[in-house]
């Protein structure tokens, strides 16, 4: 189970890692059949020049994060905003069968560390 883990948090990681360096990089093609609406957003989001890079920062910190055992836990909470506004947007103005899969199974991993680190958490709550 501990090698399980550490692979899908690796994974789940490395796709972050990934995301975040594509708003620096530009090296990920658009696809070509997003629905107007996701154009439309997308927009938006490049109108302000500093939300890309802060949400590309966030990703690769918080990937970084996911991937070490002892960071996990803060990995997990950096991630929570970022998987929430995808699951989100995979959700409604762009809920493509794909999509709105790998942003379920996503959340859901970012969920299990969340509940598997609770304990660390009890100090901020308390």
């Amino acid at each position: 189970m501990k090698y399980f883990k550490f692979i899908v948090c690796l994974l789940f990681g490395l796709m972050f890692i990934n995301a975040g360096l594509d708003k620096f990089l530009h090296y990920m093609p658009m696809p070509e059949d997003m629905p107007e609406e996701a154009k439309q957003a997308f927009a938006a989001f490049m109108k302000l020049p500093w939300l890309l890079p802060l949400v590309g920062i966030v990703e690769i910190v918080g990937g970084l994060l996911f991937i070490l055992p002892k960071t996990r836990a803060l990995g997990a909470i950096i991630i929570l905003p970022v998987m929430v506004g995808i699951l989100l947007h995979n959700s409604t103005v762009a809920p493509a069968p794909p999509g709105i899969g790998i942003a379920a199974v996503l959340f859901l991993i970012n969920l299990w560390m969340l509940i598997d680190n609770r304990k660390k958490y009890e100090v901020l709550v308390s």
